[in-house]
């Protein structure tokens, strides 16, 4: 069996303080992405393992993928032996959610798979467990994601053009959190939230990630100067910055232009928000 684990833009995330747990409490709009997504392939095998091509990940015991497969095993006292082959084609450290949607693809896959029964307040329960961004993954559309991501309201959203931009390095989350508090803004940064499509756009983590990587601020402002652009922000902790587009058909020409004049080594992807 084959599925699909798309990605993620952030269109709002405000920070209202931490939590007792040490989590902090979120109200955050996602969307998912139309095209943009990670494949995972199901085999049946006499051990699990997992491969993973298109990006480096890290060790398979600290992959999400593996997390989420052992965490089912454990609720279901399931053996779930499966080769996993992780096709990665969202990239890691971006904001866009890879890891999260590859773990929600697995509980999913599995439930299915091994006709476990879990319903869907079950699987969000165990998605919750797993990062804070995973529970969105189990729905089809737009959420505001509140508490630490685990509350979900599903919304409607007008569908978006986009480009997204990203450059050569990533941006740990953990990292981009315990900076928020005792962060600044640099003085020539535009923070403030931009109206587009009836939404408020604006991302409280831009003030701590802009403070570290200044580049992904310069990013930003850039975007806004470009005649194609309704709005630019960051999409979660970062490192991709992303651009709400007045008419797709320039923006191929806009992201030769971003490579020309800012990175030559941008990742970039355009499309829709779903």
């Amino acid at each position: 069996m084959t599925v699909i684990a798309p990605a993620k833009l952030n269109l709002a995330l405000r920070i209202h303080g931490k939590r007792e747990d040490g989590f902090h409490e979120l109200e955050t709009l996602m969307v998912p992405l139309k095209g943009l997504a990670d494949r995972l392939e199901f085999k049946p095998a006499e051990a699990y393992a997992l491969e993973t091509v298109g990006a480096e990940v890290g060790p398979v015991e600290d992959n999400l993928v593996t997390k989420a497969l052992q965490l089912f095993e454990q609720r279901t006292g399931t053996c779930c032996p499966y080769q996993i082959t992780l096709e990665k084609r969202i990239p890691p450290g971006a904001g866009l959610g890879g890891g999260s949607s590859d773990a929600a693809a697995v509980l999913q896959t599995l439930n299915k798979l091994e006709e476990a029964g879990l319903g869907k307040e079950d699987l969000e329960e165990m998605a919750a467990q797993l990062g804070s961004d995973v529970p969105f993954f189990l729905r089809e559309g737009a959420c505001w994601c509140r508490g630490r991501g685990e509350i979900l309201e599903e919304t409607a959203v007008e569908e978006l053009e986009v480009l997204l931009l990203k450059p050569a390095f990533g941006v740990d989350t953990v990292d981009a959190y315990q900076r928020w508090a005792d962060s600044e803004e640099l003085p020539y940064v535009l923070y403030e939230s931009q109206e587009v499509a009836g939404l408020g756009m604006c991302n409280d983590l831009e003030r701590a990630v802009f403070a570290k990587f200044p580049f992904l601020a310069e990013v930003k402002m850039w975007l806004l100067e470009q005649f194609e652009v309704r709005a630019a922000l960051m999409s979660g902790s970062g490192a991709t910055v992303f651009a709400v587009l007045e008419d797709a058909a320039a923006a191929g020409g806009l992201a030769e232009r971003a490579m020309k004049e800012l990175d030559p080594k941008f990742w970039w992807w355009l499309g829709r928000t779903g």
